[in-house]
């Protein structure tokens, strides 16, 4: 078996790679190193999404929680920023949900939050981990009167969208609203939400069956609610993913908002209500360089990481910033949430409509998205990292983007998981980059190859 733990917990083929078995020593081994200093009896909240694996997976984390004397608290289905909300609310010493995000049903994870609803630090989920592949911990096996309990809090649901509901501040009557839950954790929290605070709803995607998750719909397909937006004359469309921690925008006309977009929209207006700490947003290295022009216009910082959300937030906690983000969504607001939270960041988007009375293309108008084109270069594993010895394929890198002049540039990264070198390139001319990328992406596999 190889490295348990991604970037986003652990994931797999549920009942192949993520089994029941795994999932009980992940119940076991989590609940041990997570509570092991505290002095009364552990409390460990545990959420999931619709997928039909869910239940299977839930049940086998709740014996391995219970069989080292710590209490699992079901909250049942419900988005992953409610399970990092709801652990700090409830006072409890972790948080787990049970989540493959984007991925399709067939696939399940796990991923755990401390006590202050944060994904756990790599040095924790490494001992996990060791105690699970090598036993490196005799794990404590209480009986009796000690065995721990599974509860079932009623309440999680309605919680969490109280809060939701409570950090906007205005009512939203008289905004129309096109919604898709990616037959996912947000089929009912969003419209508990939405039309809590009187937005006039039109949902699709919301009837999940345990296989139709993130199939053909959510952020991941957004062609069904850019023409369900316009045809039902919504004022914005709203698509989440399967656990809800992301979401993408739709305008009126029909035009995708990305993750980029979207945190230009909030960061603007938190900075116009003195909230942007350090006057700085959080993006990652592929962010469009229209952000970049946008926030040098708005006098805006951009302070950038590598991809992946958890380095976003590691930026945002060492530096106190407020807001950061990926293309992909993923919008993390602090003052609100440890994690990201689509149905957060779209209450966001939809108050900012409300207090300014402009449209979401107006709101939008403020960043200019530049074309992005992404090729790959096939490249084997053991050499995909060798481009960065290779001069020969930094001088290319450079000379293509001296061509631009300022207004594009080039990102060469490896895959993290597959035998594959991206190349990625910017500009305002969709046609002629394009062409650079496939030359380029050529030169690394003729060079590395």
């Amino acid at each position: 078996m190889g490295r348990l733990f991604g970037t986003d917990g652990v994931r797999g083929v549920a009942n192949t790679e993520l089994t029941p078995e795994l999932a009980y020593k992940l119940g076991q081994a989590g609940a041990y190193v997570i509570t092991s200093e505290t002095k009364h009896t552990p409390k460990i909240l545990i959420g999931k999404d619709t997928r039909i694996s869910s239940d299977m997976l839930e049940a086998a984390l709740i014996a391995g929680i219970c069989s080292v004397g710590a209490e699992a608290v079901c909250l049942g289905v419900i988005p992953t920023p409610a399970v990092a909300y709801l652990t700090r609310l409830y006072n409890a010493d972790a948080g787990v949900v049970i989540s493959a995000s984007h991925n399709p049903f067939e696939f399940n994870g796990i991923k755990f939050f401390d006590n202050r609803g944060y994904k756990l630090p790599d040095a924790m989920e490494d001992e996990i981990e060791a105690i699970i592949l090598n036993g490196i911990h005799e794990l404590p096996k209480p009986s009796g009167k000690n065995i721990g309990v599974k509860t079932v809090r009623e309440t999680a649901l309605s919680d969490y969208t109280d809060y939701l509901k409570s950090t906007v501040g205005y009512d939203l009557k008289g905004l129309k609203v096109a919604v898709d839950c990616a037959n996912g954790a947000a089929f009912e929290a969003a419209s508990m939400v939405l039309s809590g605070l009187g937005a006039e709803l039109y949902i699709i995607h919301n009837k999940p069956d345990g296989v139709n998750i993130n199939k053909g719909c959510g952020s991941t397909h957004m062609e069904e609610l850019q023409m369900f937006t316009v045809d039902c004359g919504a004022d914005i469309g709203l698509a989440f993913d399967g656990d809800a921690d992301r979401m993408l925008a739709v305008d009126e006309k029909g035009n995708v908002i990305d993750g980029d977009v979207i945190m230009a929209i909030l960061g603007v207006d938190l900075k116009s209500r003195g909230k942007l700490t350090g006057n700085t947003i959080v993006a990652t290295i592929v962010s469009n360089l229209g952000f970049d022009i946008m926030a040098k216009r708005e006098e805006i910082n951009v302070a950038k990481t590598v991809v992946g959300d958890r380095y976003v937030l590691e930026e945002m906690l060492s530096k106190g910033y407020a807001l950061g983000g990926e293309q992909s969504g993923h919008i993390i607001l602090l003052e609100y949430n440890t994690t990201g939270d689509g149905i957060l960041s779209g209450l966001q988007l939809l108050r900012i409509m409300k207090t300014s009375g402009k449209k979401i293309s107006e709101l939008a108008a403020v960043m200019q998205v530049l074309p992005q084109v992404l090729k790959n270069a096939k490249v084997s594993n053991d050499k995909k990292y060798k481009y960065l010895e290779d001069e020969s394929i930094a001088k290319k890198c450079r000379d293509i983007e001296a061509e631009f002049h300022g207004h594009g540039r080039v990102l060469v990264r490896p895959s993290g998981t597959e035998p594959l070198v991206r190349v990625m390139i910017e500009g305002k001319d969709q046609q002629y980059i394009t062409s650079k990328a496939v030359e380029l992406a050529k030169f690394i596999e003729e060079r590395l190859n």
